[in-house]
């Protein structure tokens, strides 16, 4: 299994190895983005290998010791899992996230860029220098919402989770879309929040995690699978329970703002206009 790098024809950088599917756009002076592209093909091909190597210590649920990891993506996973100890959860929460930090602190080392951006299955780090805004949107079905950010706010990293994603969830959110300081951050706060937004009810399906995937960290442990019509006044307090758990998590200072998504009702946690639903832009 090779590490792939190729170039987009509108510019874009596109990295793939294994499971780690990566798309990096750098914005500002030729000279400046072709180094830093290159600054990360030259530092990819090592992020899946390290992994590897301590996969085993990964998988494992943090508990009272903070884990002993090397691997500077594996570090980065541990620090975002860590505030969240207190429930069942392991530093995988956080890969997606820790690769997209990684490869930006890696490109823009050195580097002059205006604004660039690490997207990883759809948890991105950014960078953006003074004066620079990035706009991105927060797909469920459609183009349902959007994000603004601009230097002078304190979030570069946006994630989703939720049981619909690529990773699985024991809530039953569509969408959870958190913005936080770094990626990695963001992805360990959203499985967070959406595990909490959680009922049990008919209309769920759930089945352990290691039916559907014998080398899920998650073990026995319940997995959405599926979520079919329910009223309105369950999925409020689905949302209720999500909303909640983004509140707690802002005012610990550890997000800036969530957006919950449940069979099409959505809810927004934040203290500013980070976030935003489409139909209001």
């Amino acid at each position: 299994m090779t590490a792939l790098a190729a170039q987009f024809p509108d510019g874009r950088l596109h990295l793939q190895h294994g499971p780690i599917d990566l798309i990096i756009e750098a914005f500002g002076a030729a000279s400046e983005i072709e180094a830093a592209y290159r600054q990360a093909i030259a530092r990819f091909g090592d992020i899946l290998p390290t992994l590897v190597r301590e996969l085993p210590a990964l998988r494992r649920p943090v508990g009272e010791a903070y884990p002993l990891l090397h691997g500077p993506v594996a570090r980065r996973m541990a620090s975002a899992v860590w505030p969240h100890r207190g429930v069942y959860i392991t530093p995988m929460a956080a890969v997606a996230g820790a690769v997209a930090d990684e490869m930006l602190e890696t490109m823009t080392r050195g580097r002059s860029l205006d604004k660039a951006y690490v997207n990883d299955g759809g948890d991105i780090a950014i960078h953006l220098a003074p004066g620079h805004v990035l706009r991105a949107g927060i797909f469920v079905a459609a183009l349902d919402g959007r994000v603004r950010l601009s230097h002078g706010q304190p979030a570069r990293g946006i994630a989703t989770s939720g049981w619909r994603g690529r990773s699985f969830s024991l809530g039953i959110a569509d969408a959870a879309t958190v913005l936080a300081r770094t990626a990695a951050a963001a992805d360990a706060a959203a499985t967070m929040i959406a595990n909490a937004v959680n009922i049990e009810d008919a209309a769920i399906e759930r089945r352990p995690a290691r039916d559907l995937d014998p080398d899920s960290d998650l073990g026995e442990l319940p997995v959405t699978v599926a979520v079919g019509p329910l009223p309105l006044g369950a999925v409020a307090r689905a949302l209720d329970k999500g909303a909640a758990e983004a509140r707690r998590l802002r005012l610990l200072g550890l997000i800036e703002g969530a957006a919950l998504s449940l069979n099409g009702v959505w809810r927004i946690e934040s203290a500013g206009t980070l976030l935003a639903r489409a139909e209001a832009v």
